[in-house]
């Protein structure tokens, strides 16, 4: 592990319901081209936080690079609907771009 990825989980230990702290380790994973690992901390990021649109942005990322095309889509069509939601018009205008870039 990555001193990052160590010093998030640390911080995690000491805050687990944090999801900016479950967002950073998924993303950290991604990184490494630990995809199944970034997704399962993305799940848990959005069960902490349906909202946190960023995540289902990411969360379409990692199935592209996994080559589960219709699961990104998926999610950013899910993550669209949240970010209209929360009145986040830039995360929706960012996920229905890279909605574009899977079709």
């Amino acid at each position: 592990m990555t001193d990052r990825l160590d010093q998030l989980h640390r911080l995690h230990e000491a805050d687990p319901l944090d999801p900016f702290l479950t967002y950073g380790i998924a993303l950290e994973h991604g990184k490494s081209g630990r995809f199944e690992e970034a997704l399962t901390w993305l799940d848990r990021t959005l069960g902490l936080d349906p909202a946190y649109c960023y995540a289902y942005f990411q969360k379409a990322k990692m199935y592209g690079e996994l080559g589960r095309d219709d699961d990104a889509r998926a999610v950013l069509a899910e993550g669209m609907a949240a970010a209209t939601k929360a009145g986040d018009d830039h995360a929706r205008s960012e996920m229905a771009e890279l909605l574009a870039s899977f079709e």
